[in-house]
């Protein structure tokens, strides 16, 4: 499919996003509460505080009954069987990073046998990272083959890749690797990990959920949207909300085609919701 993107600007973007008037009333915010994926990916995590992570996501229905809670915890993979035995709550997806993330840089047996362990350890969701810098070299083939076979090997478990939008900084890149993604097989497309200095920017998002609504008019069917990185504030959050209805439509304002990943966000949220200052997350 043509690149539709190419030649125009970040600027040119912003000025299509700046028409946009968010809402950022409760209904929205509750909303948007529950297509989270509460993450945690820290150096320092341990059994200890992963484990009261999912403690606190056991008692939310009790301290919050009005309000539906995340959709998915994301930890790293050695923490899935600890959140498996620790996590009640049914409707919460157990959801983790693998094929090295957040590098990807390792060998495809490897990405292939870690998302393997992944399945076996009882994740519901795979989170991995394209090949960023053999998709700037020009090696798109090496790229859609990797997720192709992860894909492939995981089967009907949620897929999300990362494209890492804020190296690949320029509109037509994010377009043409959003492209591949899909085309790919992923299930989800998601902005970038967290890790590198830029994150989830509203220009990128507004550029893939371009590529979604191209890819999904042509074959029929629905692939989701992540933004993830730096997403901390309420009214970030009802920013990207608004970008995926304006861009997609209603029909993506569903967790299963529509996450917020962040670690920060939610307790801003129930702040804004409750009209009163809330640390629980």
């Amino acid at each position: 499919m043509e690149n539709r993107f190419s030649g125009i600007t970040n600027s040119t973007i912003r000025e299509k996003i700046d028409e946009i008037k968010p809402a950022t009333d409760s209904t929205i915010l509750r909303r948007i509460l529950s297509f989270l994926d509460l993450t945690s990916l820290n150096i320092t995590d341990n059994e200890k505080n992963i484990g009261e992570l999912c403690e606190k996501i056991n008692n939310f229905p009790y301290l919050f009954p009005d309000l539906k809670g995340v959709a998915a915890i994301c930890v790293y993979p050695r923490f899935i069987p600890l959140v498996r035995d620790t996590l009640n709550i049914q409707e919460v997806n157990i959801a983790s990073v693998g094929a090295s993330f957040p590098s990807s840089q390792t060998f495809l047996k490897n990405k292939i046998e870690e998302c393997k362990m992944i399945i076996d350890s009882g994740a519901d969701e795979i989170d991995i990272v394209i090949s960023v810098g053999e998709f700037l070299a020009g090696n798109s083939t090496l790229v859609s083959d990797e997720i192709s076979v992860i894909k492939d090997t995981i089967g009907c478990t949620y897929l999300k890749v990362i494209l890492e939008t804020g190296i690949l900084a320029d509109p037509d890149k994010i377009y043409s690797a959003s492209m591949l993604a899909m085309e790919a097989g992923t299930d989800f497309i998601k902005t970038s990990t967290g890790k590198a200095p830029v994150s989830a920017t509203p220009e990128a998002a507004w550029v893939m959920c371009e590529a979604i609504k191209d890819y999904s008019g042509s074959n029929n069917r629905m692939v989701g949207f992540k933004p993830a990185g730096g997403i901390s504030v309420s009214e970030d959050a009802a920013l990207y909300y608004a970008i995926v209805k304006t861009v997609l439509g209603s029909d993506w304002l569903h967790p299963d085609h529509f996450r917020i990943g962040a670690s920060r966000l939610a307790d801003d949220l129930l702040s804004d919701i409750e009209g009163r200052e809330i640390k629980y997350f």
